[in-house]
């Protein structure tokens, strides 16, 4: 469970081998291999709120929860009734029940809401902050102190913030409180204060911020005070979301001017002994939403995840940074593109790395961003990480303002391997296996059975996550030609939780080598899509590099007559089915694109192309090649604007061609029919990292853009290759027809 590292490994039995994951250039998932995230994406059952969570502390294994809410409840399909709990509740942190401590935070007009909990170091002491006049009757002004044994509020510390408190940071005898006050006890006190951990009178550190506190967290050393917030000045120095001060004086030691974006301000910090951590929100397409790791001894950068989707909370535990977000864009640290949220992830506390850990949560009430709070309590051996906010689901199954996490027990099995088989050398066929996703573990092993067997022929380990899951190939020698051999495989995780069977999938040894096959094979294709599969789900890379396709929408599968002699092709419907490579390509200085197809269409649409998303339109996209309405076939680039080929012909005449562009040192070609059609000296492109796409991708803005993005009619043998295909090449791979 919950590691990733890229790579696979193989045993077998006497007689068969393995061809390995290679990627061409390309990125797979960011991972690490020193830490290990310590919890299961398994979430447990737990008591519910009515409401929002705004704000979780522990101590011992009793977890606090604050927000606003009225009520708590058990969870679904739990026993007992639900029971008044105002704006706060404790819970026993292994059985996610409440325990007996009841306080009640009210005000005398407007809504009450508890914003911020912190427990004192010896673990006698909960300190509330938020909006609220009174605990349990008992007067105070937006901040409160417990004594955790008795759940009482302490008489003698009640000091007056004359507005919300939305964070706190305690040390063993001073309450640092950040928020939107502007007077502390009658004081003046911008938006940060300290007061003491006793009674609450207020201490000499001053720290004016011109805008609202909202986190705070006491530095390593204990000599300073980390402030996020929405603020642009200090104590009048410009540092904008983030300042470093003096513990016991406020004054401002390190200031961030221009450190983040001015639509950026920091909601959540924490630190441990390697680093200090922010948790940022913007506001604005691509503001900054991720998270920085600061050095704990000089406060400079080491890292920063740029990943898009508003953190709220921010935990370190084990060396592993957790967080809560709506995490939907890591495409800027080489991971997942623009695309569903994503409201957990784990990271290693010394960069920006994610590891396969993936439970997941709606966004449920409110400004419907998931998860606002993390915490982790244990109780004997096990450790527990809460989590509370906004969410209504988790997992997709019903879960309002709480979930919790245990440190054993996964339960969750892999998802089912999509598999392909063919064979196109003889004595050999060769299994090809999309990796499964499992929400917690991202290595994974996986066994291959032949013609039924109940004992395995081969197993092999593999990574994946969700956004890459990248095929694995075995080859099956022990291959006659004639004979047909049927293979399934199952994916199992660290604990042992074993998936589905595939569907059973078969190939018949062949006699001789295809022709076709090994001429593309020969000219160095890495990417090389038969669409010879018989499942949705996987585009089988027959190359080397395992470069596998993912197909979108139900694509018809196994059309024939294909192309070429003995091949089978895609059907494409024209409004919604297209094919991605799995892997993020780097890019590429000289490429081909190589397709053949076959339509009727006057609407247009992408034959083959380069893009930065998978599942959606992307954003930045070249390396096109399209269909006018007309039928007409463009090659084209963004190099300071569009540059194009067009083919001389229109090509919609509903039958098979052959489509070859390419760009190199010398520009680019467009071959139709293994004939050159156009050519330039044009050797730029716009330089990104992306995904290749056969059947659709954007193009909006292209010269004679046509009517519809998406392909219909059949796609056949579909390659990339890394450098220009010459003439000679293109040609004697149409002949080959």
């Amino acid at each position: 469970m919950r590691r990733a590292v890229m790579g696979t490994s193989l045993a077998v039995a006497g007689g068969l081998v393995v061809a390995g994951v290679g990627l061409w250039t390309g990125a797979g998932p960011a991972t690490a291999t020193s830490a290990q995230v310590r919890f299961t994406a398994d979430a447990l059952p737990t008591w519910q709120t009515n409401g929002i969570v705004w704000a979780l502390a522990h101590s011992g294994s009793t977890v606090f929860a604050g927000g606003t809410f009225s009520q708590i409840r058990p969870p679904q399909g739990g026993s007992g009734a639900a029971r008044n709990a105002v704006n706060f509740a404790a819970f026993d942190a292994a059985t996610g029940a409440p325990t007996s401590c009841r306080l009640s935070f009210t005000i005398g007009s407007g809504t009450a809401t508890v914003r911020a909990l912190a427990v004192s170091p010896d673990g006698r002491t909960l300190y509330a902050g938020g909006y609220f006049s009174a605990v349990n009757g008992t007067p105070t002004g937006s901040l409160a102190a417990v004594d955790i044994a008795s759940c009482t509020p302490r008489t003698g510390f009640h000091p007056q913030m004359n507005a919300t408190v939305r964070a706190l940071a305690v040390t063993a005898d001073t309450v640092y409180a950040g928020g939107d006050f502007t007077r502390a006890n009658g004081e003046t006190r911008g938006r940060f204060a300290a007061l003491d951990a006793s009674d609450g009178s207020v201490l000499p550190f001053a720290a004016s911020a011109d805008a609202p506190g909202r986190a705070v967290t006491v530095a390593p050393d204990g000599r300073h005070v980390v402030l996020g917030g929405d603020f642009f000045t200090v104590n009048g120095t410009g540092t904008h979301a983030l300042a470093v001060v003096d513990a016991t004086s406020g004054a401002v030691t390190t200031s961030y001017p221009g450190f983040i974006a001015d639509n950026s301000v920091v909601k959540s910090l924490a630190s441990d002994s390697d680093g200090i951590y922010t948790g940022n929100e913007g506001t604005g397409h691509h503001a900054f939403d991720g998270r920085i790791g600061l050095d704990p001894a000089t406060f400079a950068q080491r890292w920063r995840d740029t990943c898009y989707g508003a953190t709220q909370s921010v935990l370190p535990y084990r060396s592993v940074l957790y967080s809560a977000s709506h995490a939907h864009d890591c495409s800027e640290v080489g991971e997942f593109p623009d695309g569903a949220r994503h409201h957990f992830l784990a990271q290693s506390t010394g960069g920006t790395s994610h590891y396969g850990w993936f439970p997941q949560t709606n966004d449920g009430l409110g400004e419907q961003i998931g998860p606002r709070a993390l915490t982790v309590a244990t109780s004997g051996s096990t450790d527990y990480l809460w989590s509370g906010g906004e969410f209504t689901t988790v997992n997709s199954a019903p879960a309002q303002g709480l979930t919790r996490f245990a440190s054993t027990g996964d339960k969750g099995a892999p998802s089912t391997p999509t598999v392909t088989a063919e064979s196109v050398r003889p004595g050999r066929i060769a299994v090809h296996v999309r990796s499964s996703f499992d929400a917690d573990d991202s290595r994974l092993t996986y066994r291959i059975y032949r013609d039924g067997a109940t004992t395995p022929v081969a197993t092999l380990t593999g990574d994946s996550t969700f956004w890459s899951r990248p095929q694995l190939t075995w080859t099956d020698t022990s291959v006659t030609a004639g004979a047909r051999h049927s293979y399934r495989v199952t994916a199992t995780d660290a604990a042992g939780n074993t998936g589905a069977l595939s569907a059973s999938v078969s190939a018949t040894g062949a006699a001789k080598a295809d022709p076709y096959v090994a001429a593309v094979l020969a000219d160095g294709a890495r990417l090389y899509w038969r669409y010879a599969d018989t499942y949705p789900g996987l585009a089988a890379d027959t190359g080397p590099a395992d470069a596998g396709g993912v197909h979108v929408g139900g694509p018809a599968l196994r059309q024939s007559p294909g192309a070429v002699p003995g091949s089978t092709a895609l059907g494409l419907n024209g409004t919604g089915q297209w094919v991605y490579s799995d892997h993020r390509f780097a890019q590429p200085a000289a490429y081909s694109m190589e397709t053949w197809f076959r339509t009727s269409t006057t609407t247009g649409g992408l034959l083959t192309g380069f893009g930065d998303n998978t599942a959606k339109a992307s954003a930045t996209y070249d390396k096109q090649v399209w269909m006018t309405n007309a039928g007409r076939v463009v090659f084209g680039v963004n190099s300071g604007g569009w540059k194009t080929l067009t083919s001389t012909a229109a090509l919609n005449d509903n039958a098979w061609h052959h489509m070859v562009a390419t760009q190199g040192s010398k520009g680019m070609a467009l071959y139709i029919d293994g004939k050159l059609q156009a050519g330039n000296t044009v050797t730029g492109s716009r330089a990104y990292s992306g995904y290749w796409h056969a059947g659709y991708d954007n193009l909006r803005g292209v010269p004679g853009a046509p009517a519809s993005y998406w392909f219909k009619g059949q796609l056949d043998e579909t390659a990339v290759y890394p450098a220009a295909l010459t003439a000679a090449k293109v040609a004697s791979h149409h002949a080959l027809r």
